[in-house]
């Protein structure tokens, strides 16, 4: 069963005890940025980037951050929320 958890600047997505993908972003004063999302080709698919992106999305809500992309694939994500 894969897991998406939060984890310091990215959440991380897990198959069991196998680590699978993940979504960085750094933290900038108020703002946090999304640099990169990747998931393993294995699991491509799957939806399991948009789920990487949309928690650290909300992690951000909850400490009251803003949230920019400069990962193509996280950008479009916000840009559909909008």
């Amino acid at each position: 069963m894969i897991k998406i958890k939060f984890e310091t600047n990215k959440s991380v997505a897990y198959d069991d005890d196998k680590k699978i993908g993940e979504c960085d972003f750094i933290n900038q004063n108020d703002t946090w940025n999304i640099v990169h999302t990747e998931v393993n080709n294995e699991y491509q698919g799957q939806g399991i980037a948009r789920k990487l992106v949309e928690c650290v999305i909300e992690e951000a809500k909850e400490k009251t951050k803003k949230v920019i992309a400069e990962c193509l694939y996280a950008k479009r994500i916000l840009e559909k929320q909008k």
